[in-house]
């Protein structure tokens, strides 16, 4: 945090050694002076230096200070958190697949290009204590495979059941990579005839010389002159729902029952 200073009227001690705000050195003045002065350029009067006599003040924009103060604490901070141990396990046995292997490799990668040191540590489980070869062969081809962007950064340690290396990221090594992995990019987009990232810009400046604008200005005030057309709302059609065509019922035929005939006599 940035330490808190004296500001304006919280300043008691008189005379004081004055600092304007284009670094000039007015020498020592009486502290109604340095008020004016401060007041006349819009600014505050700051005690940076409390224990020299008379201390000395400066007249500067406080609230700018304490914002420009923690932004160099908070890159302090990223920086000194840069620098942390990371650890990866390359597994519990030495009985670990070569597939398994690549994966730890390519995380490692990504802690070295990052910054970080890396651990890297195997694990030996039961008999597997009497064939630590075995193991000590893992860790120094994970240590080949790393050496495009690493350096040992001491030897391999054995704590335990645990075996483990500490490498260190080499910035030359890294740049390195790094440039060749951009040309190796370069290439894949110019065989598939696409524009490399470098070439494309999206700087202004870079594309039409400083001070003369994308459009001219009568052409911006020609635009700004004319009246703007007014917009007419769109018309709102409605569709009426398609009617339903109409069946005509037919009156039912009437039905004619016929005279039941009589039962002839039997002679």
């Amino acid at each position: 945090m940035p330490r808190k200073l004296r500001v304006n009227r919280e300043i008691r001690i008189s005379p004081v050694r004055l600092v304007d705000e284009d670094d000039n050195q007015i020498g020592v003045v009486e502290l109604h002076e340095a008020f004016r002065r401060a007041e006349a350029a819009g600014l505050d009067l700051v005690e940076v230096a409390s224990q020299s006599r008379p201390p000395v003040c400066r007249i500067m924009d406080y609230g700018k200070h304490r914002y420009e103060e923690s932004k160099k604490d908070q890159r302090a901070r990223a920086k000194s958190k840069s620098a942390e141990m990371k650890e990866v396990r390359l597994g519990r046995t030495i009985k670990v697949d070569p597939h398994d292997v690549g994966i730890r490799v390519d995380r490692a990668r990504k802690f070295l290009l990052a910054g970080h040191k890396v651990q890297i540590s195997q694990q030996f489980r039961g008999r597997e204590m009497q064939h630590r070869d075995l193991g000590r062969n893992i860790i120094k081809r994970v240590i080949d495979a790393l050496a495009d962007v690493s350096k040992v950064d001491g030897p391999i340690r054995q704590a335990g059941r645990a075996m483990s290396v500490i490498i260190a990221p080499d910035k030359d090594k890294i740049r390195t990579y790094q440039r060749n992995m951009k040309a190796e990019a370069d290439a894949k987009a110019a065989a598939a005839g696409e524009v490399p990232d470098a070439e494309v810009t999206t700087d202004v400046e870079a594309i039409e010389p400083a001070g003369e604008p994308l459009i001219p200005e009568e052409i911006v005030e020609a635009l700004a002159s004319e009246p703007a057309a007014e917009e007419s709302a769109p018309e709102v059609v409605v569709e009426e729902p398609a009617s339903e065509p109409v069946v005509e019922e037919t009156a039912p035929e009437p039905v004619i029952e016929e005279p039941a005939s009589e039962p002839k006599p039997v002679e």
